[in-house]
């Protein structure tokens, strides 16, 4: 497991899985991220049994929070599009959990996977693309130590209007520098 603050991240479980549908079938979550379709268990099911199959670096990590019951799941992260050659790769979040929302754990997730990307896997960059419309996860990347690259305008198509893609990254000099 890899431990923050106030989170921890853990593999994946088979059975998280039924909560994720629950998260991808709310219009307000899959908002945030790269789903415009609402998905089934057995898709969900389907799309672990290929992410197992993959190389270990490249499987989502679950996000857990701890609350008066224990560790809690909100949501899942990871790093994924390796490129192995020039050392960088794309980082993902979901946090599910809206009733924890607006409370930093978005920002504690971020900087926890540059520090594992940057310290644990040696890469040299981390980037990301987030859409024009969600103000609040691009706020958290720029706490985390993210830099907007750039803007594709009206690159996306989300309920009923075009959105811009703003391209953000970290790169491995400016993670030392502020830590």
């Amino acid at each position: 497991m890899i431990y923050g603050n106030r989170i921890r991240l853990r593999k994946l479980e088979k059975a998280d899985l039924p909560l994720f549908v629950a998260w991808f079938n709310d219009p307000e979550v899959r908002a945030g991220i790269g789903m415009y379709l609402p998905m089934s268990q057995v898709e969900e099911d389907r799309w672990f049994e290929r992410m197992v199959e993959r190389p270990p670096v490249e499987h989502i990590l679950a996000v857990e929070i701890r609350d008066e019951a224990g560790w809690r799941l909100v949501g899942s992260t990871s790093l994924f599009d390796f490129d192995w050659r020039v050392r960088k790769a794309e980082f993902g979040i979901l946090l599910g959990d809206k009733t924890i929302w607006n409370q930093g754990y978005g920002t504690e997730v971020t900087r926890l996977m540059l520090q594992h990307g940057f310290e644990t896997l040696n890469l040299n960059r981390i980037e990301l693309k987030v859409y024009s419309t969600n103000p609040r996860a691009q706020r958290a990347y720029e706490k985390a130590g993210y830099v907007l690259e750039g803007t594709q305008r009206q690159a996306d198509y989300r309920n009923g209007q075009y959105v811009d893609d703003h391209f953000m990254a970290v790169l491995r000099d400016e993670w030392f520098a502020r830590k």
